[in-house]
């Protein structure tokens, strides 16, 4: 019985609160509540147009910015690379948009790309690693320098020497050797030939794609997943070395970076980052214009990693003014210095001006 009456006790206060809610809710306490939500509501549009004022302006202030970086390239790069010969390695699947952009900065600047490859999965594959081996010791024998060097080092020097190798006394061509090094890369599937060489470069910029970087986790693999890209972010490097030792300069270019990507790890290795050139956020067109300017700073013997990311050297490359590009045959200025030492002799060696003295 006590039970019953204490729910029923229950009920009739519950029922009372209801009934008082009710007539507050629709007497004295109506208009204040009303009023009150009806101004936080007005407060909350004003805060929001406030802030869509905001946005849009900001966003007309970036487009202003991007359009005078976009209108000031023209003369920042025009006759940096004045007829400099550059080869393009592709480390992956590159945009084509983005390409055509740099491209377009590179010829802008004077220069041409007589190259074009782009790396396939097997090149920083570790379960490749038989495979890559056999083709290292075919290709051995054409590339100077590499006898004791490891599988990817000296895939690395004979990549970069089919990009640049010329012959002494023809500039204007290619060694054999290079020839012969690039077909059995392609042939070994390491590699796809984008664009037929005929020439060779003087410097290689190598374009990494977005968002290659080692994942931190990975619930089926664990940390192998993380090493297996360091391994193949490790042997990227090799490539970026032997591309700058054989050439008269090389550059990394890529998206903005992130964690364990090849740029951040140049940035981040002090060694690395004293000899490799590296251009970040070539997404959009201030990465892109740095890139023809960091080619000719690279050449110019300045080192530096370009961007806006912590880390970076500088926003922009330095100015650097090259000397036009010389194609001489070897000895053929010798030849003609001879020449022009003998021009004018007579069999007995003295000039002619002498003899009618």
């Amino acid at each position: 019985m006590i039970d019953f009456r204490y729910h029923i006790v229950s009920l009739i206060s519950v029922f009372l609160a209801l009934a008082v809610g009710i007539i507050l809710g629709a007497g004295p306490l109506q208009g204040a509540i009303g009023d009150q939500l009806t101004g936080q509501v007005e407060q909350l549009r004003l805060e929001r147009n406030e802030l869509r004022d905001q946005l849009d302006a900001t966003n007309l202030k970036v487009a202003d910015d991007q359009e005078f970086i976009v209108a000031s390239g023209p003369q920042l790069v025009a006759g940096t690379l004045q007829d400099r010969r550059v080869a393009v390695v592709d480390l992956g699947d590159v945009d084509g948009d983005r390409f055509e952009a740099v491209q377009e900065q590179l010829e802008g600047a004077g220069a041409s790309i007589v190259g074009h490859v782009r790396l396939n999965g097997a090149w920083t594959d570790k379960k490749q690693e038989d495979a890559r081996k056999a083709t290292a010791t075919e290709i051995t024998d054409l590339v100077t320098g590499v006898t004791e060097s490891g599988t990817d080092e000296k895939l690395a020097a004979g990549l970069a020497t089919s990009l640049t190798a010329k012959q002494l006394a023809a500039p204007e061509e290619r060694t054999p050797e290079a020839v012969q090094i690039e077909l059995k890369l392609a042939q070994a599937e390491l590699i796809e030939v984008v664009q037929e060489q005929d020439v060779p470069a003087d410097v290689v910029l190598l374009l990494a794609p977005q968002g290659k970087v080692a994942p931190a986790t990975d619930t089926t693999t664990g940390a192998a997943a993380e090493e297996a890209d360091t391994y193949a972010v490790s042997i990227e490097v090799l490539l970026a070395q032997a591309a700058q030792a054989r050439s008269e300069g090389s550059l990394v270019a890529g998206s903005t970076p992130v964690p364990g990507d090849l740029i951040s790890t140049i940035t981040a290795d002090a060694d690395l980052a004293a000899v490799l050139s590296t251009v970040s956020g070539i997404e959009a067109p201030a990465g892109q214009i740095s890139v023809p300017l960091a080619l000719a700073a690279r050449i110019g013997d300045k080192v530096g990693q370009f961007g806006f990311e912590e880390g970076a050297t500088a926003v922009i490359p330095p100015s650097v003014q090259l000397p036009p590009v010389d194609r001489t045959p070897a000895g053929a200025a010798d030849t003609s210095l001879s020449t022009e030492g003998t021009a004018g002799t007579d069999g007995a060696g003295t000039t002619g001006e002498t003899t009618e003295g």
